[in-house]
């Protein structure tokens, strides 16, 4: 390592380090983490890489605004401790965003250095720097939960945009509420992703970093349902924040959907990522996955589904109505798909499903297409082509195809304003009710983890405003 003085001289032009992974004939049949994360050699080398910007674009592109060029000079120095504190300074998840954030289509887009050469592994950095301390510190006995003394706040739901306003309203001496409808705390990051791609450890300690600031969990608990956001406000909570992201799975709408073997790609994560499906023979949930699985779609939730399927031994395609150009999944993620024996069928979407006579899926029908002009996606819009159908035969359908906002809520607030089921919003999160927020996926539709957890930050500035007038 060159020198500049007192300093360690940037080598921007060296190769982006390679992320370790687990090999495909080991992963295919197991549900331990695949990519494996940087060795400390590694993590040095790729932190050189950086050539400490004058005025980083990386932070601002950030939408939580790490400051990630100072954490990663304190790496370059050998400071992983203090790096991992610039990090949490602004994310106190750097264990769960490390590995699920679309660090692509952020910091690592607006890189100086992926101008010329391979940008930063910035999201593999932070995942370093929060394994490397969780590494040494697993073994010291957890501190006493605080106990904040300020006004009382409800958070609906314990996704991405939830936690992290919990996170800077306990920092402020709020006493912070979250309620989540299932039995497992974390939302989309709980249900939606497999234990391949997020460990249920990591994910696990970092919601207890909250719960040892002070901040209160309730688990079985249905805003909507189990209590209205009127009797939370009778309860004492001066403001409430709806996260309660995007749980309603489209459906495809075609003959035979609801044949068995059928499932849409929430149903299917939820049974395996949530109810560990994939503990068979043993699990109490089981999941009914045959010799031959097609998944419609082109999301990570698609790959998700996809690779799970080969886990469970059957052969599977995924089935997507444009090219490969136009899938939406991570690049990584589809890479690891097909490294595992994922089959990718482009230019086709179902037409129907056919069954057995006692009611079970074992075929599909397919319509070929073309791209046609851009739709309003701005991806070429598929176009079907007459007379093309075709058969295959098929055990387990999962439809990918995108979800909206589960309507409990909505429905049991009928004053609160809704755009084609999802709730409006002024800046800073504000509802069409007096001190009620939102954010997230029930804004916004099906988004990215880290754009949830900048709408929960917004809010969570918002309720603190306005409860700090309240109590001038």
């Amino acid at each position: 390592m060159a020198q500049q003085g007192n300093r360690v001289k940037p080598n921007p032009k060296a190769p982006r380090q390679v992320l370790p992974v687990l090999a495909p004939e080991i992963r295919a049949h197991s549900a331990d983490e695949v990519a494996l994360g940087f060795t400390a050699e590694q993590a040095k080398l790729e932190a050189l890489r950086c050539i400490q910007c004058a005025k980083p674009a990386c932070v601002d592109a950030c939408p939580l605004h790490i400051d990630i060029k100072r954490f990663i000079l304190s790496m370059v120095e050998g400071g992983f401790d203090a790096a991992l504190e610039a990090i949490s300074e602004q994310n106190p998840f750097p264990g769960v965003c490390g590995r699920v954030c679309q660090h692509e289509l952020f910091c690592e887009d607006a890189c100086l250095v992926g101008k010329k050469w391979d940008p930063v592994a910035i999201g593999s950095l932070e995942r370093f720097c929060a394994d490397h301390a969780r590494l040494r510190t697993e073994e010291a006995p957890p501190s006493p939960p605080r106990k904040p003394t300020g006004p009382k706040v409800a958070l609906v739901g314990s996704g991405p945009a939830s936690m992290i306003a919990a996170y800077d309203l306990v920092r402020k001496n709020y006493r912070v509420t979250i309620f989540e409808a299932l039995h497992k705390l974390g939302g989309v990051l709980a249900y939606g992703i497999p234990n391949f791609r997020l460990p249920r450890n990591i994910l696990h300690d970092e919601i207890a970093r909250l719960q040892n600031m002070g901040v209160e969990f309730v688990t079985d608990f249905i805003v909507g349902r189990t209590a209205t956001i009127d009797g939370l406000f009778e309860e004492g909570y001066q403001a409430i924040f709806i996260g309660t992201g995007a749980g309603l799975p489209y459906m495809m709408k075609i003959p035979g959907e609801n044949l068995i073997g059928v499932y849409t790609a929430n149903e299917f994560l939820t049974r395996i990522n949530l109810m560990e499906a994939y503990k068979f023979p043993e699990a109490d949930t089981p999941v009914r996955v045959g010799a031959r699985t097609v998944v419609i779609g082109g999301g990570n939730s698609a790959m998700d589904a996809a690779r799970w399927a080969k886990r469970f031994g059957s052969e599977t395609t995924i089935l997507f109505r444009r090219g490969r150009a136009e899938l939406r999944a991570r690049l990584e993620e589809i890479e690891h798909a097909e490294e595992e024996g994922v089959h990718f069928e482009f230019l086709g979407a179902p037409v129907r499903l056919l069954g057995d006579e006692n009611g079970f899926v074992v075929e599909m029908e397919i319509i070929r297409m073309e791209l046609g002009p851009p739709d309003s996606s701005g991806r070429p819009a598929p176009v079907p082509i007459p007379g093309s159908e075709y058969r295959i035969p098929v055990d387990t359908v999962v439809a990918a195809i995108g979800q909206g906002p589960n309507p409990t809520l909505q429905r049991a607030t009928p004053q609160l304003v809704t755009r084609n089921g999802k709730i409006a919003v002024n800046g800073g999160g504000a509802t069409s009710l007096p001190m009620v927020f939102a954010g997230g996926d029930v804004v916004r539709g099906g988004s990215t983890v880290i754009l949830a957890m900048k709408d929960g930050r917004e809010a969570a500035a918002a309720i603190d405003r306005a409860l700090s007038q309240e109590q001038q």
